[in-house]
């Protein structure tokens, strides 16, 4: 493996590892979706394009874009905005 692959593998632990200590939703959510981004690209390194193109749909677009849209329903990034505004 060359060194690229060891400093994404590094950095899909790192976010792991990250995600689990985040406060707050909408920073686990931005970590949840940069771990799949990289995801994907060690899928394209081990040359499997489909999963790659499947990764970064569906693990980086539409899980997100469903995570976004119920941090605004439960006014969990409204709040949050207010809160850092006020201390």
């Amino acid at each position: 493996m060359n060194i690229l692959t060891y400093i994404l593998l590094g950095f899909l632990v790192i976010c792991a590892i990250s995600v689990t200590f985040s406060k707050k939703l909408l920073n686990s959510v931005l970590i949840f979706m940069s771990y799949s981004l990289v995801m994907s690209i060690i899928w394209m390194m081990l040359e499997s394009p489909d999963l790659a193109i499947t990764e970064a749909a569906v693990g980086a677009g539409v899980t997100s874009v469903l995570f976004f849209v119920t941090l605004r329903k439960i006014h969990a990034m409204g709040e949050e905005d207010v809160d850092d505004e006020e201390r």
